[in-house]
């Protein structure tokens, strides 16, 4: 099949010529001379591989076939117009939608403002949150299901990658521990001491364990933060945890004493898929998650 090569002037004046029946009108609609805008026709016509138009001495009429182009024609340009103000309306963010992955802790404590934000410049834009594990987010980000993911490690050599904050840990524990008045502690001085963990796959425990921090084999391992809290309070460990995740064991009325480790550090991390562009309206979410970082 031969390549159909119309410019967007060439159906104009198709266009203008079916409405005016006239070749002089249509012409100096088209702000072209007759015989050039003779020219155009017979191109359009030699490209279609029919004859358009019916042509008198008085008056040109659309063929059949004419007039089922010219329907074509007219759906198109509708179809343009239409696309087109979609586009504004995403670009202006009147329309759309942002998906974003985060680390619970984040989730918890970054995303509520930003999305509050959010919403209140930007009404019309659906905004959906997974609160998930690090290693989840990122699938979901590979899998296109997110625009971002907020995590905290895994392999992310495929993401392009912004540090938001690099948070330090923290002892929980009872009031009563020997410990809970102590102004920073040591790795070394937890030695000893009965643990409860979150579990291997969390990059709570993996920073841990890069630290050295190693589980003994009766220490409990949980799932969530709750949790860990929980126990805590009933006096069966203590934990150590990262700042962002301090809420949960402050409403259990712990102790929170920061760990003196400048190597013991958490890196909060969005993430975003390489080479691929944010929409206007993931841009502008992440403005937001950036301001409710810092």
């Amino acid at each position: 099949m031969a390549s159909i090569n119309l410019s967007s002037r060439d159906l104009e004046a198709f266009l203008a010529l079916a409405q005016a029946q006239h070749f002089t009108r249509a012409a100096e609609r088209c702000h072209l001379s007759q015989s050039a805008f003779s020219q155009k026709i017979a191109r359009i016509e030699a490209v279609a591989g029919v004859a358009l138009f019916e042509r008198s001495t008085r008056h040109v009429t659309l063929t059949p076939e004419g007039e089922v182009f010219a329907e074509e024609v007219r759906r198109i340009q509708q179809d343009l117009q239409h696309a087109l103000a979609h586009l504004q309306d995403l670009a202006t963010r009147r329309i759309g939608k942002v998906a974003v992955a985060a680390l619970p802790s984040v989730a918890a404590m970054w995303m509520p403002l930003a999305i509050a934000r959010y919403r209140q410049a930007h009404p019309s834009i659906r905004v959906e949150l997974f609160d998930v594990l690090a290693t989840g987010g990122l699938a979901m980000l590979r899998e296109g299901r997110v625009d971002i993911a907020i995590t905290a490690g895994g392999d992310l050599r495929e993401f392009d990658v912004t540090e938001l904050k690099s948070e330090r840990f923290y002892l929980a524990c009872k009031p009563e521990h020997p410990l809970a008045r102590k102004r920073s502690v040591a790795l070394s001085q937890l030695q000893g001491e009965a643990f409860v963990h979150l579990a291997r796959n969390s990059s709570v425990r993996q920073h841990l364990e890069g630290a050295g921090v190693s589980a003994a084999a009766d220490a409990l391992e949980v799932e969530h933060l709750a949790t860990v809290a929980a126990l805590v309070a009933q006096g069966i460990g203590i934990s150590v945890v990262p700042e962002l995740t301090l809420f949960h064991f402050e409403r259990a009325g712990l102790a929170c004493v920061p760990v003196r480790d400048a190597q013991l550090r958490r890196p909060i991390l969005l993430a975003r898929r390489k080479g691929k562009a944010l929409s206007v309206a993931a841009q502008a979410m992440v403005k937001e998650i950036v301001a409710a970082a810092r």
